[in-house]
């Protein structure tokens, strides 16, 4: 089975840079980045906007979605560091399992502004840290909940058992045991259930996350003065033109607050962010056909850009042409189905598959798209130890 090769915008500035670069790189697009984020913001009217720094930890790329969003959500100690360096103003939540003692005690340090607590020893900790420091720590329950549908999301991170957020039982003794821990104020509940959601599943996930928050405060008494209902909205690497519908999702979200809630509706999206406004440019290096089939051995691989191998699918690419060619001999081309793959000792190390991309040569550039989020900062660069990929910022800042 062959794939055609969709339709993908690549900026001016992207491809001039990728015709620079000698080796694999990184490219990333501030003005197009700019501009995607301004656009999310204006359609998002009456949510507020966290962004997963855990999606790309890039500065440049943090410090313009930081213009646009109402604060980045860090999920250990090294990215609360690391945003503090970078963009020192933001106003921080710290999310994530397993946090230490110290991660704990550096987030009240630097101010942290939501704590996403998963457990009921979490709780118990970050009080000890808290009091010790003399302030109170702003909480959200992270709870996971069952809703009875994710809404067919590719990643399930809720309503099963999960080492992530805590079951409803424990969420209760959390607010029983309050009176016990001064320096926590509990202002809400968080729950990120599943990703790869379309508009109107991501809408419905987030109203059943409302609802069930509002009836645990009410069952409480506790007041409740914001819901975070997590990200999970669709990035469709097969059909890049097919944006998530940002304005149908905050519509639908809206219309399923509870009657009487009048507190904060907090989203917190990551892919869906930043993953259109990068590209990961490589060369091919060497172009041969075997048992019927024509591989693309492209510099890099999927030690730089592990996304399609964990998420199984073919990442968006063009081939850009090089006309310069200096080697003796002749340079080899197909115009057939190719299968694009890296400079790895491993069968899986394979960027797309059977793409009919129009002619490919050895020495044309190759650009994969959508390389924007959970791509290098989640790859096993040091495998065979090749060079790192260059990074290299383009547009306006």
């Amino acid at each position: 089975m062959t794939t055609t090769i969709p339709a993908i915008p690549v900026t001016e500035a992207v491809t001039r840079a990728a015709l620079e670069v000698s080796g694999p790189a990184y490219l990333y697009d501030l003005a197009h980045l700019d501009a995607h984020v301004a656009a999310i913001r204006a359609r998002t009217t009456g949510l507020e906007l966290l962004h997963a720094v855990k999606a790309n930890p890039d500065p440049g790329l943090l410090k313009v979605i930081a213009r646009h969003a109402d604060g980045l959500e860090v999920a250990s100690g090294g990215e609360l560091a690391h945003v503090r360096e970078h963009v020192p103003g933001a106003l921080l939540a710290f999310g994530g399992p397993g946090k230490t003692d110290a991660e704990l005690a550096a987030a009240v340090a630097a101010g942290v502004h939501r704590y996403h607590v998963e457990s009921f020893s979490e709780l118990r900790r970050l009080n000890r840290a808290a009091a010790e420091a003399g302030v109170v720590a702003s909480v959200l329950l992270r709870v996971n909940i069952s809703t009875g549908d994710t809404g067919g999301g590719v990643l399930t991170m809720g309503g099963v058992p999960s080492p992530f957020g805590m079951d409803p039982v424990e969420a209760d003794a959390c607010v029983a045991a309050l009176p016990d821990l001064p320096a926590i104020d509990v202002v809400g509940v968080h729950a990120h259930l599943a990703s790869g959601l379309d508009a109107e599943a991501c809408a419905a996930q987030g109203g059943a996350i409302l609802l069930w928050a509002t009836e645990f405060a009410r069952r409480h008494r506790l007041g409740l003065r914001e819901v975070n209902v997590g990200g999970g909205m669709s990035v469709e690497y097969g059909r890049p033109a097919e944006l998530f519908d940002w304005q149908k999702y905050s519509r639908q979200l809206l219309s399923l607050v509870p009657q009487g809630f009048d507190g904060v509706v907090r989203v917190e999206p990551g892919r869906a962010v930043s993953a259109y406004s990068g590209w990961y440019a490589s060369r091919v290096l060497d172009l041969k056909r075997s048992h019927g089939e024509w591989f693309a051995v492209c510099a890099g691989g999927t030690h730089h850009l592990r996304t399609p191998a964990a998420k199984g699918h073919d990442q968006p690419l063009v081939v850009v042409p090089v006309e310069s060619w200096t080697e003796p001999w002749p340079r080899r081309a197909t115009e057939e189905a190719v299968t694009f793959v890296g400079q790895l000792c491993t069968p899986k190390d394979v960027l797309a598959r059977r793409i009919e991309a129009g002619p490919v040569r050895v020495g044309d550039v190759v650009l994969f798209a959508m390389a924007g989020a959970y791509a290098y900062n989640i790859s096993h660069s040091d495998f065979l130890m090749h060079p790192r990929p260059e990074v290299r910022h383009v547009g306006a800042r």
